[in-house]
């Protein structure tokens, strides 16, 4: 049994514990949740972070893509993940066009935050809604690279930033939300050499998902790293149940395996 789990005064994991990490070159494991059955069992494993996506979208409610998710949506499962969990930090997801306005974002982030939020995330350089959110109180994560709440935009599910400009923009938007206050950030299907320079530039903790070994922490969507999702298992993914008797072992084997830098291998990368 993992240590946390049987300790009766466990406390939370807090953004200060986390950017400690960082700095003493602990790896971040992180896996989204969406109830509390799951929430409960990534816990007591260990997880560092637990993300309620608006992934949940397509896991969950089985749209084409994240667009349909509501606040209320994110609200009722930040509750639920939230009811189980006693260790892990957790971050929930502005869903789309919920912080179109810094006024919107900031009553959207609330929501989320008094359903048992630490921390909210929101795509893309909205470099005004972080400063604004983070002089209200509300922590922030960025998120850049490929972003799936522009998906009509982008036209479709492909690595970001491996043009020069790109990459340069990747890397000036990444400075501009640090400066804002944002306290972490997730790049998600970016180049693995882009993730790295960006992971050592800046001081706040890199999350990365499809973005290579060197980021500070990793986090996958819980339903690809088991194999039971609905829809195809994007490559920078794993299915940890090949190796694993249950559930739990293949949480644990991915937990260690970010620890111990075997996850994400080359072929889970770009």
């Amino acid at each position: 049994m993992n240590q946390y789990a049987s300790e009766s005064n466990v406390k939370r994991l807090s953004i200060n514990q986390l950017a400690a990490m960082k700095l003493r070159g602990e790896k971040i494991s992180s896996l989204t949740a969406y109830d509390a059955s799951f929430s409960g069992l990534l816990d007591k494993v260990g997880v560092d972070i637990i993300l309620v996506g608006d992934s949940l979208g397509m896991i969950i409610q089985g749209h084409d893509t994240t667009l349909p998710v509501t606040i209320k949506d994110m609200a009722y499962h930040t509750r639920c993940v939230a009811k189980a969990r006693r260790r892990a930090f957790l971050i929930a997801d502005l869903p789309f066009m919920t912080y179109h306005t810094s006024i919107v974002a900031a009553k959207n982030a609330a929501g989320l935050m008094q359903a048992g939020a630490q921390m909210v995330k929101l795509e893309g350089a909205r470099i005004d809604c972080v400063k604004f959110l983070v002089d209200q109180g509300i922590p922030v994560c960025g998120h850049l690279g490929l972003l799936p709440q522009s998906i009509h935009q982008v036209g479709s599910y492909k690595v970001q930033g491996k043009e020069h400009t790109d990459a340069t923009k990747i890397i000036d938007n990444a400075y501009q939300l640090q400066q804002a206050g944002a306290g972490l950030l997730v790049l998600e299907c970016v180049p693995a050499e882009l993730a790295r320079e960006i992971s050592m530039q800046l001081s706040i903790p890199v999350i990365g998902i499809g973005a290579g070994i060197d980021c500070d922490g990793q986090v996958l969507v819980l339903y690809d790293m088991l194999n039971i999702g609905v829809i195809k298992r994007p490559r920078f993914s794993k299915n940890f149940m090949l190796e694993a008797a249950d559930i739990e072992q293949a949480i644990s084997d991915y937990h260690q395996a970010v620890k111990q830098l075997q996850f994400p291998a080359a072929e889970h990368s770009f």
